[in-house]
């Protein structure tokens, strides 16, 4: 089974992006890891603001990925991604279940959060930026019961940013 995971960026106080749903405080100055990351998974799964993001800066570093966006909403998609309005998580796990690499749960908020709450989130990596925004849209969202988390990594940058893996524990729905 291939492991699903959330790999984002965030501040100290856990925002995923600014007031105006600006991203610009994220560090670009450097990896971070992510060339290792990249070759560690083959699909990507995002939600319609997500998505969108992507469309409209470039998703170039996605290409030979098999993409996934989630929306109820959307009625179609460029033509590198595959639109799923599935909800219960069925269609997760069934892509899960395939052949290859692992999945990066590129965000956001609305569908991270429900596939926490599904526990079909494998690992997180938080890259957590030194400041604080004090506004803007926040990682979680209220959880219907607490999550135990393993630390099973952690990486201080000169930039002072932290990045930190987690292992989700407790079974896998």
């Amino acid at each position: 089974m291939r492991k699903i995971i959330l790999n984002l960026c965030l501040s100290l106080d856990g925002f995923i992006e600014g007031p105006a749903g600006e991203y610009d405080w994220c560090f670009t100055d450097q990896d971070y890891g992510m060339t290792k990351f990249m070759e560690q998974i083959d699909a990507v799964f995002c939600g319609r603001k997500s998505y969108e993001l992507l469309a409209s800066v470039g998703d170039e570093m996605l290409i030979g990925k098999k993409n996934y966006v989630f929306s109820r909403s959307l009625q179609e998609v460029k033509d590198n991604w595959t639109l799923v309005a599935d909800t219960s998580g069925e269609r997760v796990r069934s892509i899960a279940a395939e052949a290859g690499k692992d999945i990066w749960l590129f965000g956001g908020s609305d569908l991270t959060s429900h596939l926490l709450k599904l526990k079909l989130v494998d690992q997180m990596i938080l890259s957590i930026h030194p400041l604080i925004l004090g506004g803007g849209n926040l990682l979680f969202d209220i959880m219907p019961s607490r999550i135990p988390l393993q630390l099973i990594d952690s990486k201080t940058y000169n930039t002072g940013l932290v990045q930190l893996t987690y292992h989700l524990q407790g079974e896998k729905k």
